[in-house]
C-alpha cells in the first residue's frame, strides 16, 4: 500500500482557533511523512479548496474544537465528499457539543450528573432562584462549546448576573450547573466497537486558578496533571466504565474524552470531548502514552480507526 494522502484540518472560526491552529501544527510535525502526504486546510478559507480536491484525500484528520469544526459541522461535508475521518460523525459530535442533549443522554445511561437548568438570552434573569434551588457556587458556562471558554464560577447571588453575561457572549443558551467539590478526572476511550478505557488523569489547577480555566489549560506549568490518577481500583475502574457509557450513550466513535468529579466515591459525568486537544503533552495523548502509544502511534492509531469506520458505513 503506497501513502495515503491525509487532510489535515485546523483552525476554523469558533473561539478555540488558537488551540486547534496549535494542534494542527504538533500534528502536521508528528505524523510519518513516510506513511503519508500531507495536505493542511483551514476551514475558515478553505473549504473550495477541500471540496475541489476531495476525490485526491484519502482520509482526513479534524483537528478541530468548538462550534463548526467538533459540533458535526465538517463531519457532515466529509460524509457528503466521502472522506473517511477520524472520531465522531454527525450525530455523536453534535450531541455531546451540546451539554443539554449530552447530560439528557447521560442520565439514560445511568450516569450521575450535577444538578442543572438551561436558560435563555430572552428569558428573566432571577438570580435568587438559580442560587436557592441550585445552591451555591454555581457553574456558568456556554451551552455549547470547550476549553472552558466563557465559564465562571459564581459563589455569590451578586456575580451571577456578569457570569451570565460572559457566556452569552459565546451562546444565545446558558447551561447553570450545581458546582461539585471534588477530585477532577478525565477518561479517554480509543477503539470502534467496543471502545477501550485509557488510563485515567487527575487535574489539579495551580492555586492561581480557581479552576480549570482556558489559561490553565493552556499556559504551560500551570496545572498539575497526573496519569494514573491517585484513586483506587474500584474507583478507577468505575471511573473507566463511566467514560465508556457516555461515550457510547452519545453515539461517539473512535475515541473521546470524558471530564468526571468525583465526591464522595460517587463520580459525576460533567462532559464529553470529541475532539480532545492534540499536542504530546494534551490531556488524551498523555493518557494514550500511559497505554503505550508515542504520539504519532496514536495518530496512525485514529486514522486506521477513521478508516475502518467508514468501510463499515459504506454500502457494498
Amino acid at each position: 500500500m503506497g501513502k495515503l494522502t491525509v487532510a489535515l484540518l485546523s483552525g476554523g472560526i469558533s473561539s478555540e482557533r488558537e488551540v486547534s491552529i496549535n494542534s494542527g501544527n504538533q500534528v502536521f510535525e508528528a505524523l510519518d511523512k513516510d506513511k503519508y502526504t500531507v495536505v493542511r486546510y483551514d476551514p475558515k478559507d478553505d473549504i473550495p479548496k477541500l471540496v475541489s480536491e476531495a476525490e485526491t484525500i484519502d482520509v482526513a484528520l479534524v483537528i478541530l474544537h468548538g462550534p463548526y469544526g467538533e459540533d458535526g459541522t465538517i463531519q457532515g461535508l466529509l460524509d457528503l465528499l466521502g472522506i473517511p475521518y477520524q472520531g465522531s460523525g454527525v450525530l455523536g459530535s453534535a450531541a455531546a457539543m451540546n451539554k443539554l442533549v449530552a447530560k439528557h443522554l447521560y442520565r439514560q445511561a445511568g450516569l450521575m450528573v450535577p444538578e442543572f437548568t438551561v436558560l435563555d438570552k430572552k428569558q428573566q434573569v432571577l438570580g435568587g432562584d438559580y442560587a436557592q434551588w441550585l445552591g451555591l457556587p454555581l457553574v456558568i458556562k456556554p451551552l455549547e462549546g470547550g476549553s472552558s471558554v466563557g465559564m465562571t464560577i459564581v459563589r455569590a447571588e451578586d456575580d451571577l448576573q456578569e457570569a451570565l453575561d460572559t457566556a452569552f457572549k459565546y451562546d444565545r443558551r446558558v447551561l447553570i450547573e450545581a458546582f461539585i467539590d471534588g477530585v477532577e478526572i478525565t477518561g479517554g476511550v480509543l477503539g470502534n466497537d467496543p471502545p477501550d478505557a485509557l488510563p485515567l488523569i487527575e487535574i489539579i489547577p495551580n492555586p492561581d486558578y480557581e479552576f480549570f480555566d482556558y489559561e490553565a489549560k493552556y499556559t504551560p506549568g500551570a496545572t498539575q496533571e497526573i496519569c494514573p490518577a491517585r484513586i483506587d481500583d474500584d474507583l478507577t475502574a468505575r471511573a473507566q466504565t463511566c467514560a465508556k457509557k457516555a461515550h457510547e450513550a452519545l453515539s461517539c466513535k473512535g475515541y473521546s474524552r470524558t471530564d468526571m468529579i468525583v465526591k464522595d466515591r460517587e463520580i459525576f459525568v460533567l462532559e464529553t470531548n470529541t475532539i480532545p486537544g492534540m499536542t504530546p503533552t494534551s490531556l488524551f495523548p498523555q493518557a494514550a502514552a500511559e497505554a503505550g502509544y508515542s504520539f504519532s502511534a496514536m495518530l496512525d492509531r485514529l486514522i486506521e480507526l477513521g478508516m475502518e469506520e467508514m468501510a463499515e458505513r459504506t454500502p457494498e
